[in-house]
Order: C-alpha cells, then structure tokens, then sequence
C-alpha cells in the first residue's frame, strides 16, 4: 500500500511511488514505472517555499514514459521545513547546502535495497527556480548527467543579487524580493563564475517571459553566455534549448507556467525520452505496475 502522505497523487503514481530518507537526513520522493528493470533517472529538484510532493502531473508523465523520479526536499523546506529560513536573506545558505547534496542523493540511489532500479547511467538533473539554480551550480563540477531542465530560474547569480549590474547588463530591474548578500559568497555559487568548468550536456530552459520572481532577462542572459561556452568547448550551442512564452497567467507568472502548463509538462517529458532513450509505459498495462517493495 502506497504511504497515506501520497493519497492526493494520482493513483498510478500513488501506486509507484513511495517516500524515503537519502543519506540519513535527506527526504526523497521516489517513484518507478516498475520496480523491476533499470529505467532512467531524473533527479528533481523544487523552488523556494516548495516541497518535493509538488506538482504530481509532472511525475507522473515520467512515469508513463518510463523514466524513474528522485525529487529531493530542499533544506528547510518539506519534511525538514523551517519556515524562518524560506526567508530571502537565507536563501544563499539553502542553495550551498542543497548542492553538497546532490551526490549523496544519487549514490543513495545505489544502495542494494534499490536493486539497481534506477539506472545511474542514464541519469538527469532539473529543477525550478531555486532548485534550477542549484542544478545549474552543480552543473560546473565534474557530474555523469545525461541532461538537465530547468525552469523559471537563471545561473547568472551576480546580476541577480546585484541591482546595478541587472540593471546595467540586462536593461531591466531585479525582482524586488531580492536580498544583497557578500560578492565572494554569491559569485561561489553562481554558475555563471564558473562556466570554464560547465561541461557541454543538453538543457532545456523553459521561462516566461514576464516573470515578476526571476525575470526572464537573468535567464536569457545566462543562456547566451553559456552558448559561448559551448561554443568554445567546441560544441553545438543548440544543445541548449530555450523555451518562452510571452506571459502565462500562471501566479507572479513564475509559479508553473498557468495555461500552458500541459505543454511545458509535455516538452520537458518528450526532451527527457529524447536524451534518457526510457521504454515506456502503456497506458492499457497501468494496472500491471508493480507497488514499491513496502519499507522496511
């Protein structure tokens, strides 16, 4: 039986899914098409005041096209919630935080419990907002992802945090929720300090372009500096696939992606089968999904 935290999922992904602790401390949400075979990977990761039990659909369109989950809570959000600490001025500690554990995660998702369900050579990384900051970061130490997606987020943390240079580079103003932190700290764990280690795999960036949160200017000037990048490695800029709509209706138009949400769900699910290569799901065989073994 599925664990009574998952009944407002869908029943297919309430049925695949379970719940589970990386590395001791790390709350994980886990869901596999059939607990059986090896099937690809994406690690998820949520945004600010989020939690990792957000936005089932996307989960279980993975589902269906054979493709495993592992979203992670950020710190203090989920069941390690600290509401004082969802506050701006902390949101740097929750970023270095979440980065140091990525690899935890996924070698957790290697333990013989698993059975070698999840397929780590075939494993992608994504986010939102928050937590596609954090991918993005990640992304400039050496990693074995196949692919990434992000969503509504930026690595280009320095115009972020810093009103002049927004202001300056990307001819708009910074969102106002926006706290200055220490130059060194942000530059750290900005990705865009850290290109010349950015190894070129495929992305997928999906914003809006009228993001009042993370406006669309951080992430469209990220995006071209990191085609220069891939263009100075030597490889093909188009690898990058960025995505906009001109406004959503979503909330803050940052918060999913309103009335196009189905299409930005379906886009990011058919760019994962593009790079994962996962054996889908029928939907006529979606009683035949196995439960998750039941913890022990």
């Amino acid at each position: 039986m599925s664990d009574p935290r998952l009944s407002s999922f869908p029943r297919d992904l309430a049925r695949a899914a379970r719940l589970a602790i990386a590395d001791g401390t790390i709350p994980i949400l886990l869901a596999h098409p059939d607990w059986q075979r090896p099937a690809p990977t994406v690690l998820w990761l949520h945004g600010r005041t989020a939690h990792k039990e957000l936005d089932p659909g996307r989960y279980l369109r993975w589902l269906r096209a054979g493709i495993a989950t592992c979203a992670i809570d950020l710190p203090s959000h989920g069941e390690r919630i600290d509401v004082a600490k969802h506050d701006p001025r902390f949101s740097l500690d929750t970023i270095e935080q979440a980065i140091g554990e990525i690899d935890r995660v996924v070698e957790s998702l290697a333990a013989p419990e698993h059975k070698g369900v999840f397929d780590l050579d075939r494993l992608a990384i994504g986010g939102m907002s928050m937590g596609g900051i954090v991918t993005l970061r990640r992304l400039c130490e050496p990693h074995t992802f196949r692919c990434a997606a992000v969503e509504g987020t930026t690595g280009w943390l320095e115009g972020l945090y810093f009103p002049e240079r927004f202001a300056q580079e990307a001819g708009a103003q910074p969102p106002a929720w926006v706290v200055r932190h220490e130059e060194s700290r942000v530059r750290a764990l900005s990705a865009a300090a850290h290109l010349h280690t950015f190894r070129p795999l495929p992305l997928l960036m999906l914003h809006s372009e009228a993001d009042r949160m993370l406006p669309f200017a951080a992430a469209k000037g990220f995006a071209e500096r990191l085609r220069a990048r891939y263009s100075e490695a030597g490889s093909d800029p188009s690898l990058i696939e960025l995505q906009t709509w001109p406004e959503t209706g979503a909330p803050e138009e940052h918060i999913g992606f309103g009335r196009f949400s189905n299409d930005a769900k379906n886009r990011q699910t058919d760019f994962l089968k593009r790079w994962l290569a996962p054996v889908p799901v029928n939907d006529s065989a979606a009683d035949q999904l196995a439960r998750p073994p039941a913890s022990p």
